[in-house]
């Protein structure tokens, strides 16, 4: 059994708690466990680093000082704001000794840098693989025919991302074609939705979303999967508001790509969070059936 550390952030305790209870069963049937750092905190997320970058990396170095302490050397986090908050610490703190310093001594216990940030999507991948992450499929989805949609920061920057091509990533492609789904050419997999301009910039938001919807439809996808509770949240939450802002009819289902994977491992749609999406996937998943257990050396050359 593989074990990590595992920071959910803010919005999987709330608007994204489909992610998480669907991360969480995807790794309890690949048999990882995951262990929660004890009092974490708000990472600083999206707004932090523009109002101050040195509380914003105190903010991120709490909790991975927690994990350092904890005797961890891998924290995983679902979220890519989050993730990308970790990161961008870590790489500053471990570059300019100076700034290590000054948040050092904002922190009740100072942080080393040894720990490393992955996505749920990277440790999937490279960690776990897409021959092992196959073997629990029990159930086919042939309804589904999916856009794999990354945003525009899991990847990015690239120096501090690590993690998959920046222009054009295909690991939630691969993990998705690994449990049977059917996974479309999706040119805009790196379009930024918005993220969270939703408010001050609405309108601006529902073009970008707009356009994100309309080329997954073009591309063929009757689906759209994310890795991000932001994009989701545009994607899914806004579609209503795109279709009355702009005369357009959407009504296409986004869901986390665990969701999905979580279902071709034979949870229930309860059970995988469906009935906390906006858009239900409905038909499209009313033909799934039971699957004879694919060869693992036919998933992984079937992803690659």
């Amino acid at each position: 059994m593989k074990e990590y550390t595992y920071y959910q952030g803010c919005s999987l305790e709330g608007t994204a708690a489909a992610y998480d209870s669907s991360i969480r069963l995807v790794m309890k049937s690949l048999g990882v466990a995951l262990t929660e750092p004890p009092d974490w905190s708000c990472c600083g997320s999206t707004p932090a680093h523009a109002v101050d970058r040195l509380l914003a990396g105190a903010l991120a170095a709490r909790n991975l000082a927690i994990v350092e302490r904890m005797g961890s050397r891998t924290l995983l986090t679902p979220c890519p704001s989050c993730l990308s908050a970790f990161k961008k610490a870590q790489h500053a703190m471990a570059s300019d000794k100076t700034f290590k310093e000054e948040v050092n001594g904002l922190l009740d216990s100072p942080y080393d840098c040894t720990v490393t940030a992955k996505s749920a999507l990277q440790v999937l991948y490279e960690d776990i693989g897409t021959g092992e992450i196959a073997r629990p499929v029990t159930t086919a989805l042939p309804g589904l025919r999916v856009a794999p949609y990354y945003g525009c920061i899991l990847n990015r920057p690239p120096k501090i991302a690590a993690f998959d091509d920046p222009e054009n990533p295909v690991s939630m492609d691969r993990i998705l074609a690994a449990v049977g789904v059917d996974v479309a050419d999706f040119a805009f997999k790196l379009e930024c939705c918005g993220a969270a301009f939703g408010v001050p910039k609405k309108e601006m938001v529902l073009k970008l979303t707009a356009k994100v919807l309309s080329m997954a439809l073009d591309a063929g996808a009757n689906c759209i999967a994310v890795a991000c509770p932001l994009c989701q949240q545009n994607l899914d939450l806004r579609q209503s508001q795109v279709n009355k802002a702009l005369g357009q009819s959407f009504a296409i289902p986004v869901l986390y790509f665990s969701q999905i994977m979580a279902l071709t491992y034979g949870y229930t749609p309860q059970e995988a969070g469906l009935t906390k999406n906006i858009v239900g996937p409905g038909a499209l998943i009313a033909a799934r059936r039971p699957v004879e257990q694919q060869p693992v050396e036919q998933a992984r050359s079937a992803s690659e």
